[in-house]
Protein backbone atom coordinates (compact mmCIF):
# COMPACT_ATOMS: atom_id res chain seq x y z
CA UNK A 1 0.00 0.00 0.00
CA UNK A 2 0.99 3.30 -0.66
CA UNK A 3 2.03 5.91 2.00
CA UNK A 4 -1.33 7.76 2.68
CA UNK A 5 -0.95 11.83 3.90
CA UNK A 6 -2.41 13.37 6.66
CA UNK A 7 -5.87 15.34 6.38
CA UNK A 8 -6.44 17.87 8.53
CA UNK A 9 -9.70 20.22 9.13
CA UNK A 10 -10.08 22.25 12.18
CA UNK A 11 -10.30 20.03 15.01
CA UNK A 12 -9.90 16.52 13.50
CA UNK A 13 -6.44 15.21 12.22
CA UNK A 14 -6.84 11.84 9.97
CA UNK A 15 -3.29 9.67 10.45
CA UNK A 16 -2.91 6.83 8.36
CA UNK A 17 -3.91 4.05 11.00
CA UNK A 18 -1.42 1.50 12.52
CA UNK A 19 -1.03 -1.71 14.47
CA UNK A 20 -0.47 0.52 17.50
CA UNK A 21 -4.18 1.93 17.32
CA UNK A 22 -5.33 -0.89 18.02
CA UNK A 23 -5.46 -0.52 22.31
CA UNK A 24 -7.40 2.77 21.45
CA UNK A 25 -9.58 1.37 19.19
CA UNK A 26 -10.61 -1.70 21.05
CA UNK A 27 -12.79 0.70 22.61
CA UNK A 28 -14.82 0.77 19.49
CA UNK A 29 -14.36 -2.56 18.85
CA UNK A 30 -15.12 -4.54 22.07
CA UNK A 31 -17.88 -2.30 22.60
CA UNK A 32 -21.16 -4.08 22.03
CA UNK A 33 -23.37 -0.89 21.59
CA UNK A 34 -20.84 0.56 19.51
CA UNK A 35 -20.13 -2.75 17.16
CA UNK A 36 -23.92 -3.51 17.25
CA UNK A 37 -24.34 -2.99 13.46
CA UNK A 38 -21.19 -4.04 12.34
CA UNK A 39 -20.43 -7.24 10.35
CA UNK A 40 -19.35 -9.18 13.13
CA UNK A 41 -19.66 -8.95 16.97
CA UNK A 42 -17.86 -6.92 19.63
CA UNK A 43 -14.16 -7.92 19.80
CA UNK A 44 -13.26 -9.94 23.02
CA UNK A 45 -9.75 -8.78 22.81
CA UNK A 46 -7.20 -6.28 21.72
CA UNK A 47 -5.46 -9.29 20.11
CA UNK A 48 -8.39 -8.92 17.81
CA UNK A 49 -8.69 -5.44 17.08
CA UNK A 50 -5.12 -5.47 16.15
CA UNK A 51 -5.43 -8.44 13.61
CA UNK A 52 -8.61 -6.80 12.18
CA UNK A 53 -6.67 -3.64 11.56
CA UNK A 54 -3.82 -5.33 10.11
CA UNK A 55 -6.32 -7.38 7.96
CA UNK A 56 -8.07 -3.81 6.83
CA UNK A 57 -4.24 -2.37 6.30
CA UNK A 58 -3.80 -5.22 3.70
CA UNK A 59 -6.74 -4.96 1.55
CA UNK A 60 -5.96 -3.98 -1.60
CA UNK A 61 -7.44 -0.74 -2.51
CA UNK A 62 -7.38 0.20 1.15
CA UNK A 63 -6.70 3.73 2.49
CA UNK A 64 -7.50 3.57 6.40
CA UNK A 65 -6.67 6.16 8.79
CA UNK A 66 -6.95 6.74 12.76
CA UNK A 67 -9.41 10.04 13.43
CA UNK A 68 -7.84 11.96 15.87
CA UNK A 69 -7.98 15.66 17.00
CA UNK A 70 -4.58 16.72 16.98
CA UNK A 71 -2.92 13.84 14.99
CA UNK A 72 -2.66 11.62 18.64
CA UNK A 73 -4.78 8.70 19.97
CA UNK A 74 -7.28 7.17 17.63
CA UNK A 75 -10.94 8.30 18.50
CA UNK A 76 -11.94 6.37 15.42
CA UNK A 77 -11.39 5.00 11.95
CA UNK A 78 -12.24 5.67 8.59
CA UNK A 79 -11.52 3.96 5.91
CA UNK A 80 -11.92 4.43 1.95
CA UNK A 81 -12.36 0.76 -0.48
CA UNK A 82 -11.05 1.50 -3.63
CA UNK A 83 -12.40 -2.05 -5.42
CA UNK A 84 -12.81 -0.90 -9.03
CA UNK A 85 -11.58 2.17 -11.06
CA UNK A 86 -13.60 5.40 -10.32
CA UNK A 87 -15.48 3.81 -7.08
CA UNK A 88 -15.01 3.43 -3.62
CA UNK A 89 -17.03 2.92 -0.63
CA UNK A 90 -16.42 4.61 3.18
CA UNK A 91 -17.06 2.24 6.77
CA UNK A 92 -16.09 4.51 9.87
CA UNK A 93 -16.81 3.38 13.30
CA UNK A 94 -15.80 5.68 16.69
CA UNK A 95 -15.16 4.94 20.53
CA UNK A 96 -18.53 6.04 22.05
CA UNK A 97 -16.53 8.76 24.41
CA UNK A 98 -15.74 10.47 20.99
CA UNK A 99 -19.06 10.19 19.17
CA UNK A 100 -21.44 13.95 19.24
CA UNK A 101 -18.17 15.83 18.67
CA UNK A 102 -18.41 16.33 14.77
CA UNK A 103 -15.33 13.87 14.38
CA UNK A 104 -17.10 11.70 12.19
CA UNK A 105 -18.24 14.41 10.07
CA UNK A 106 -15.10 16.22 9.65
CA UNK A 107 -13.35 12.92 8.63
CA UNK A 108 -16.17 11.76 6.27
CA UNK A 109 -16.21 15.38 4.57
CA UNK A 110 -11.99 14.92 4.30
CA UNK A 111 -12.30 11.42 3.18
CA UNK A 112 -14.94 12.34 0.66
CA UNK A 113 -12.67 15.03 -0.43
CA UNK A 114 -9.62 13.41 -0.62
CA UNK A 115 -11.76 10.32 -2.59
CA UNK A 116 -12.50 12.63 -5.23
CA UNK A 117 -9.53 15.14 -5.71
CA UNK A 118 -6.76 12.52 -4.99
CA UNK A 119 -7.91 9.57 -6.38
CA UNK A 120 -10.38 10.80 -9.01
CA UNK A 121 -13.67 8.59 -7.89
CA UNK A 122 -16.41 9.64 -9.67
CA UNK A 123 -18.75 7.71 -6.90
CA UNK A 124 -18.14 6.93 -3.50
CA UNK A 125 -20.83 4.85 -1.26
CA UNK A 126 -21.67 3.01 1.93
CA UNK A 127 -23.66 -0.21 2.72
CA UNK A 128 -25.35 0.36 6.45
CA UNK A 129 -27.65 -0.93 8.58
CA UNK A 130 -31.29 -0.02 8.04
CA UNK A 131 -31.24 0.03 11.76
CA UNK A 132 -28.17 1.99 11.96
CA UNK A 133 -29.81 5.79 12.33
CA UNK A 134 -26.77 7.05 13.78
CA UNK A 135 -25.18 6.16 10.38
CA UNK A 136 -27.56 6.92 7.93
CA UNK A 137 -27.56 10.44 9.24
CA UNK A 138 -24.21 11.06 8.95
CA UNK A 139 -23.90 10.55 5.39
CA UNK A 140 -27.14 11.72 4.56
CA UNK A 141 -25.68 15.60 6.20
CA UNK A 142 -22.14 15.01 4.17
CA UNK A 143 -24.49 14.77 1.12
CA UNK A 144 -25.03 10.82 0.07
CA UNK A 145 -28.63 10.22 -1.45
CA UNK A 146 -30.27 6.74 -0.23
CA UNK A 147 -29.85 4.71 -3.50
CA UNK A 148 -31.75 1.78 -2.39
CA UNK A 149 -32.61 -1.92 -0.31
CA UNK A 150 -30.94 -5.11 -0.67
CA UNK A 151 -32.83 -6.99 0.86
CA UNK A 152 -30.90 -10.13 3.16
CA UNK A 153 -27.37 -8.72 1.70
CA UNK A 154 -25.65 -9.77 5.00
CA UNK A 155 -25.34 -12.39 7.47
CA UNK A 156 -23.98 -10.80 11.07
CA UNK A 157 -24.08 -11.94 14.50
CA UNK A 158 -27.90 -10.43 14.37
CA UNK A 159 -28.95 -12.85 11.71
CA UNK A 160 -29.56 -12.00 8.02
CA UNK A 161 -29.52 -8.14 7.93
CA UNK A 162 -30.67 -6.07 4.85
CA UNK A 163 -28.55 -2.71 3.66
CA UNK A 164 -29.19 0.64 2.72
CA UNK A 165 -27.11 1.48 0.00
CA UNK A 166 -26.00 5.03 -0.19
CA UNK A 167 -23.80 6.99 -2.83
CA UNK A 168 -22.50 10.35 -3.53
CA UNK A 169 -21.14 11.18 -6.69
CA UNK A 170 -18.59 13.78 -7.34
CA UNK A 171 -19.96 17.35 -8.96
CA UNK A 172 -19.55 17.41 -12.80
Amino acid sequence: MTSLPNLEAAGAVLRPLTLDDADALFAAHGDERTHHYWSGPAHRDVAQTRQYIADTIDMKGAHVWAITEDGGEALGRIALFVEREGVGEIGIIMRPEATGRGLASKALNLVIEYGFKQLDLHRIGADIDPDNNASISLFLRAGFQREGLLRGNWKTHLGVRDSIIMGKLRDA
